[in-house]
């Protein structure tokens, strides 16, 4: 994902990156050590910032943590490390970020949510977004990019091994069609 946004697009050296739903920080610390100019974590989760802090540390990599609901206009508090929890700091993210990174929830327990995290990433960032999809949500991204009127590229279509990890997966593991997708903001 990471390779093809630097090597293809030029979507990484040198840009501002941000990471939705980033987790223990792991494509924002690959944006870091591709060269970006600026990295930023968004994440609900406050243990999933401590930990992407402490990866941060690990590889010396200077990065911002925002702990927000992507799913909501609201910042949610925190008291962890580098993080910023206010809701004018989301807001000031706006026209600063070149490339948005996602691997967002598929939105199959909540509807839609994959829909409103590429919405809200579309909305943030300046050039690009990539995001992961399922493939038979495919036709829809496709006429929702052109009601946003960004451009949407297939890269790749994956297929993607999910394990059981949460409560509500009522299978041992699920194989899924899952498209590699970038959208680019029409200037």
């Amino acid at each position: 994902m990471l390779y093809t946004a630097h090597t293809t697009y030029d979507d990484i050296e040198n840009k501002a990156v941000g990471d939705f739903g980033c987790g223990c920080g792991i494509l924002s610390i690959a944006a870091a050590m591709m060269g970006s100019a600026y990295n930023v974590g968004f994440d609900i989760d406050p243990d999933a910032i401590a930990i992407a802090l402490r990866n941060c540390e690990e590889f010396e990599i200077e990065m911002d943590f925002i702990l927000a609901d992507l799913s909501e206009s609201a910042v949610l508090p925190s008291s962890s490390g580098n993080s910023t929890s206010s809701h004018d700091s989301f807001t000031m993210m706006k026209g600063k970020l070149d490339t948005i990174l996602m691997n967002p929830p598929f939105g199959t327990r909540e509807k839609g949510i994959d829909m409103v995290f590429l919405k809200r990433g579309i909305d943030l960032a300046n050039h690009a977004v990539y995001s992961l999809h399922k493939t038979s949500t495919r036709e829809h991204i496709l006429k929702k990019a052109k009601e946003w009127g960004v451009k949407c590229e297939v890269v790749a279509e994956l297929r993607y091994n999910l394990d059981k990890s949460y409560s509500f997966h009522k299978k041992k593991s699920q194989d899924i069609a899952v498209d590699f997708l970038r959208f680019e903001k029409c200037l």
